[in-house]
């Protein structure tokens, strides 16, 4: 094995045992996935990582990929690697959109010629202009049958300081947390800074601030450290440094192992937005549940291997929760 490949590709490579006659296939899915593909003997699993699309992209989620490419062993399953594109997106909103459509996830697919970003460039036209030319009626083709693989591994970085803090080099992955993601706008009236007195302001984006803290009040109030929130996005109009907001508009992100204790959390942010709204004189003019997806437990198989190919390597190893998105979220359906 080629030793650049480092320790998380040594474990997965060792977890599958060599077989000779394996050969490989490069396919692209419509999706704009990339595969390759080694033929074996013995029932696919599959081994991934993924390009996330946030404005500041690191490769970071790339290097998951170069090392299963780097690796030169010849497993004795068949195996799959794939590139998933647009892992925690931002532009069109759809987190995990390769590994959602592989999952047959036919909602997604209905809904996809009409997904257009905040400059009303629409998914399918943003995906032909980078080579890929997507008909909605040719989604369905990447969707998988039932049992397409025997396991699934995706590579990845922490995303967090917990390893590298504590000097591991390897996170086994035990569950991943259940995301959803709210969107909210508050209404109420502007005017000049300086002509409209304090007590007659309806001021949005004093409502938005307080909705901020609530969010945190709430994640808090769990009890649980798996439970996180965050105001990621927080806009006000008009945005000029004179003038009281007259709207304001907040994206949030809910993250929790517990889903029931996560949907908690949402309800009371809720609560909270209706009640920040009455007592600011501001219309809650809206508050959309974006996204709710269940969290993911990993294979108790998968996780016992992952455990005896890193002792049998000598490498120590910390199990752990992911609250990241991972396309292993939507696979494990």
């Amino acid at each position: 094995m080629d030793a650049e490949a480092g320790p998380a590709m040594a474990i997965a490579a060792a977890v599958w045992e060599k077989e000779p006659e394996a050969q490989a296939k490069e396919e692209a899915e419509s999706a704009g996935d990339a595969l390759e593909r080694l033929l074996a003997s013995l029932p696919m699993f599959t081994l991934a990582s993924a390009l996330a699309a946030l404005p500041k992209n690191s490769p970071d989620c790339a290097f998951g990929l170069h090392m299963s490419y780097r690796s030169a062993f010849q497993p004795k399953r068949s195996m799959e690697v794939i590139m998933f594109t647009s892992e925690e997106p931002t532009r069109f909103g759809i987190s995990c959109l390769g590994s959602r459509l592989m999952a047959g996830i036919e909602e997604l697919a209905q809904s996809l010629g009409k997904v257009v970003d905040n400059q009303n460039v629409s998914l399918l036209d943003a995906a032909e202009s980078a080579g890929y030319k997507m008909h909605p009626e040719d989604l369905h083709s990447v969707f998988l049958k039932k049992d397409s693989y025997s396991a699934f591994i995706e590579l990845h970085i922490e995303q967090g300081p917990i390893l590298e803090k504590e000097g591991i080099p390897i996170g086994i992955v035990t569950a991943i947390a259940a995301p959803a993601s709210l969107k909210v706008e508050f209404e109420g009236n502007g005017g000049h800074a300086g002509a409209v007195l304090m007590p007659a302001r309806n001021d949005a984006g004093l409502a938005a601030a307080g909705l901020s803290l609530a969010v945190e009040k709430h994640v808090l109030e769990s009890g649980s450290i798996d439970t996180v929130g965050t105001v990621g996005i927080l806009q006000l109009h008009p945005g000029a440094i004179n003038s009281i907001p007259s709207k304001s508009h907040l994206e949030i992100d809910v993250r929790d192992i517990d889903e029931k204790r996560r949907n908690d959390v949402i309800y009371k942010i809720h609560r909270s937005a209706t009640e920040i709204s009455k007592n600011r004189g501001v219309d809650l003019f809206d508050f959309k549940i974006i996204s709710q997806d269940p969290s993911a437990l990993s294979d108790k198989s998968v996780v016992e291997a992952m455990e005896f190919a890193a002792k049998q390597l000598n490498l120590e190893f910390k199990k752990m929760i992911s609250r990241a998105y991972h396309d292993s979220l939507f696979m494990a359906r």
